[in-house]
């Protein structure tokens, strides 16, 4: 689950330019409701997700629940490996 945190974590800051640092950026920050990220960033993630993780995102799996923190991304992404697996 780490390494999924420390690769979202990684693209967060370098790809979506995230005015916050990797460091500042902790496990359980919110991303969507705190407005870190708009929806269009939101999406741009969920594509590098589903590349990264060889994932699929439904329609009503993109959302809050899923990816408003660094944990709730990583226990989503576990998941979705679980179901494949």
């Amino acid at each position: 689950m780490e390494s999924i945190k420390g690769k979202v974590r990684e693209y967060l800051v370098a790809e979506l330019n995230l005015p916050i640092s990797q460091e500042e950026l902790q496990d359980d920050t919110p991303l969507l409701s705190s407005r870190l990220i708009d929806s269009i960033s939101a999406l741009l993630l969920v594509e590098f997700l589903e590349k990264e993780y060889k994932i699929e995102f439904k329609p009503h799996e993109v959302n809050h629940d899923n990816l408003d923190s660094l944990d709730l991304i990583a226990n989503f992404v576990e998941g979705k490996q679980q179901e494949h697996a």
